[in-house]
C-alpha cells in the first residue's frame, strides 16, 4: 500500500509513518520545512516538499499519482492565528481532497477534532482562535462528507498526549470528553487505512477499554 500524508512531520504523521514502513508499506509525508527531511527518513517515510497553502490541486495531484490513500494530519498548530486555521486546516484539507480526486485516489483518512463543526458559536471554547479552528475544521469535515468520489473517513481525537499508546480505545459517535495517547490515534488510522468498512464514518476516538480493532468493529 501506497500512503502519502500531509503534514508529515506532525507527532501523529511521524507515528503512522514509522507503523507503515515497518510493516513493508510505502509511505511518504508531504512537508513544507526541508529540514524535516531527516526526521521523516528515520521514520521510513519519503518526503515531498509542498506548501499547501501554496499550490494548486493539480500540481498536488502530481505527488499522489500511484498511491493507495491520503490521510490529512497537517495542522497550523499552535501560536498560529485564525486565518491560519482557514487557509490551512480547512483550504489545506480541501485542496488535498480536489488533488486526490484529480490523481484518482479515493481513499481519504481526515485526523479532525472533537467538537469540530463549521457553525461552531462563538461561545464553544475559551477563545477566539480556537473557535476558528473548530469552524475549519467542521467546514472541511462538512465538504469532504459530500464528495462520492472519495471513500473518505474522519477521525476525531480527544485531548492528545504523548504518553505510550495502550492499543485501548473508545470509539463512538459521541465518546464525551477524555484524552487518548497520539500512538494510539497513529494506530486508529492504521487500522481504518486496512479496513474498508470505515468508509464514510466519522467518530471520536479517546482512550478506553477495547482493543482498536473491536471498537472499529463495533461502530
Amino acid at each position: 500500500m501506497r500512503v502519502v500524508i500531509a503534514g508529515g512531520h506532525g507527532k501523529i504523521a511521524l507515528l503512522l509513518e514509522r507503523l507503515l514502513s515497518q510493516r513493508g508499506d510505502s509511505v511518504a509525508g508531504l512537508i513544507r520545512n526541508t529540514d524535516h527531511t531527516a526526521d521523516l527518513s528515520e521514520a521510513g517515510a519519503e518526503a515531498i516538499v509542498v506548501d499547501l497553502e501554496n499550490t494548486s490541486a493539480d500540481e498536488l495531484a502530481g505527488h499522489l499519482a500511484g498511491s493507495d490513500a491520503v490521510v490529512f494530519a497537517a495542522g497550523a498548530g499552535a501560536g498560529s492565528g485564525a486565518e491560519r486555521k482557514r487557509t490551512l486546516d480547512r483550504d489545506g484539507a480541501i485542496l488535498l481532497a480536489d488533488a486526490a480526486e484529480a490523481a484518482g485516489v479515493r481513499r481519504y483518512v481526515m485526523v479532525s477534532a472533537m467538537g469540530a463543526d463549521a457553525d461552531a458559536p462563538d461561545d464553544v471554547a475559551d477563545d477566539a482562535v480556537m473557535v476558528a479552528y473548530l469552524r475549519a475544521k467542521g467546514a472541511a469535515d462538512d465538504d469532504i462528507r459530500r464528495r462520492d468520489t472519495l471513500d473518505w473517513t474522519i477521525v476525531r481525537p480527544g485531548l492528545l498526549t504523548d504518553d505510550a499508546g495502550i492499543g485501548r480505545v473508545q470509539i463512538a459517535d459521541k465518546t464525551g470528553r477524555n484524552s487518548i495517547p497520539r500512538a494510539d490515534v497513529a494506530a486508529v488510522l492504521l487500522a481504518v487505512l486496512d479496513d474498508a468498512e470505515t468508509a464514510g464514518r466519522t467518530f471520536e476516538v479517546v482512550s478506553g477499554e477495547e482493543p482498536i480493532a473491536d471498537a472499529l468493529a463495533a461502530r
